[in-house]
């Protein structure tokens, strides 16, 4: 395309703009939670990367990427030079590899729209589906969404029960292209692309209508749904003391459930590794009914289950969820199956176990292999439960896996965001987590050491939370419900088509039109 204007812009000018994009994306995002800035956080690359050589475009989406890295994970610095023992400069070191990593995410997505709109595909096209590809495939160590950005307002996240968080943030993409498309016309001298700025409306006016219509309409099946009343009970133990005063942790719990079971709750929800003292595998239901029975209720609570295996790891272990019923019974387990790389187990570890003997100092857990529900008991009626450990409940897939299996009537969410001390990241974690409810029509329950404790309802809506670092009991109610989204039915098979779509645009020329 000719273009005798200003475009693209000098090195220093794109730059520029790819760092004001990373930083604006920060600012929109949980935490800082500026959200309306995800309107236009994406304005400044597209007017960066528009006419530049594909490398360029690929190092001015890293240069964004790395920004909004640095900006949003700034609370790893602190955890680094907590646990590891290294000076702060050699853990900022580790930051920003990290980061750079992390930011290739959008690296690959100045990648793609350099290759694809070079061969003349439309640019405004290209930049949404170089989004969506990027975040679908690309592996992230932290994982994030940019619907993220918008979970203070509802009414435009209702679209993850369709396309789940790609399609939330497609729409927000849309948005800053029409905002865009009259800056690039007045620096290309063009005319205004009408279609562009109206297609950008019409699909923002259609999601706050979509999201309007099915609020409402999820509000009214989960009044018609059965209540029942959680429980959550945050014991706030510090990292080292979860492992060295088991019986403090177990008095914590206790007290704090004594308080709900006075309010009458029926079922409880500790945190993960609640129940610290590790026990056998093929013994854990009789040892854990020394917790279970002194809680007096149906519960579901985190623990550590060892095994012996015959090779260089000399045991396994599973960090695991188990319910409880009224008298204590043991009544179902769930392992966690996305595990933390080196915290947790050696990548490759099962397979070639003496890589344990030349790091012992990494975790010889193991991840589960069943999907199948918890059982929470509540007067002879038994009400199927998805749990996800950790940081499973901020993947789209692995969740929407889960529950296309179990069809659960509840998800719940056990954590510790301890490790990362008193910063955003507990608050980003539950922002990410808030789509599962959306994508899935159900309640969430999040129990966690720390904070932050949570109940999400099916529309996203936080209902009752805690606070950081503090011990609490908070209730709330829940209504077991059950839901076929489009999202759950589809999955991710509509991003996959649309990268494989962006990986041929990138290669193949298009051909002009007569």
């Amino acid at each position: 395309m000719a273009n005798d204007g200003a475009l693209p812009l000098s090195a220093p000018l794109a730059y520029a703009g790819a760092v004001l994009s990373g930083l604006l994306y920060w600012l929109a995002f949980p935490g800082m939670d500026v959200w309306p800035l995800a309107f236009v956080a994406w304005v400044p690359l597209m007017l960066a990367m528009r006419g530049q050589s594909v490398r360029r475009a690929t190092l001015l989406g890293w240069t964004a990427g790395l920004t909004m890295n640095v900006a949003g994970f700034f609370w790893l610095q602190e955890m680094l030079r907590t646990f590891s023992g290294f000076p702060a400069p050699v853990c900022f070191l580790f930051v920003l590899v990290v980061c750079a990593y992390q930011g290739g995410r959008i690296g690959l997505l100045g990648w793609l729209y350099g290759r694809a709109s070079a061969r003349g595909w439309p640019a405004a096209l290209v930049f949404a589906g170089a989004f969506a590809a990027s975040e679908l495939v690309y592996p992230l160590l932290f994982p994030w969404y940019y619907a993220a950005t918008v979970h203070r307002a509802p009414v435009l996240t209702q679209l993850a029960d369709v396309g789940g968080p790609i399609l939330v943030g497609l729409v927000l993409v849309a948005a800053n292209l029409a905002l865009a498309e009259p800056l690039l016309a007045r620096v290309e001298r063009r005319k205004i692309g009408i279609g562009i700025v109206g297609a950008g409306a019409v699909i923002v006016a259609f999601a706050c209508c979509y999201g309007v219509l099915r609020i409402d309409a999820v509000d009214a099946a989960t009044l018609a749904a059965p209540a029942a009343t959680v429980g959550v009970v945050q014991a706030n133990m510090g990292l080292m003391e979860k492992r060295n005063a088991f019986d403090e942790g177990l008095r914590r719990h206790l007290r704090l459930s004594r308080e709900l079971l006075a309010q009458h709750v029926d079922f409880l929800v500790w945190s993960e590794t609640s129940a610290m003292r590790a026990v056998r595998d093929d013994t854990y239901r009789q040892e854990l009914r020394g917790v279970s029975r002194l809680i007096g209720a149906p519960a579901i609570f985190g623990a550590v289950i060892v095994k012996p295996v015959s090779d260089e790891r000399g045991y396994v272990l599973y960090n695991s969820g188990v319910t409880s019923s009224a008298d204590g019974t043991i009544e179902s387990r769930y392992d966690k199956q996305y595990l933390l790389t080196f915290g947790e187990y050696l990548p490759f570890g099962e397979d070639l176990p003496v890589l344990y003997k030349w790091s012992p100092n990494s975790g010889h857990f193991s991840p589960g292999k069943s999907l199948d529900p918890l059982i929470v008991d509540l007067h002879g009626e038994k009400h199927p439960v998805s749990m996800l450990i950790c940081y499973e409940d901020i993947l789209p897939r692995f969740t929407n896996d889960a529950v296309r299996h179990a069809d659960p009537e509840l998800l719940v969410n056990m954590t510790n965001d301890a490790w990362f001390g008193d910063t955003v990241e507990p608050w980003e974690h539950l922002a990410l987590a808030e789509l599962r409810a959306v994508e899935h029509r159900r309640y969430l329950v999040r129990g966690t050491n720390s904070g932050v404790s949570a109940v999400v309802d099916p529309v996203g809506r936080v209902v009752k939370s805690s606070g950081t670092f503090r011990q609490e009991a908070l209730s709330a109610t829940i209504h077991w419900m059950r839901s076929r989204t489009v999202y759950e039915r589809l999955g991710d098979w509509p991003w996959l088509l649309v990268s494989a779509g962006m990986v041929a645009g990138a290669f193949r020329r298009r051909r002009p039109v007569a």
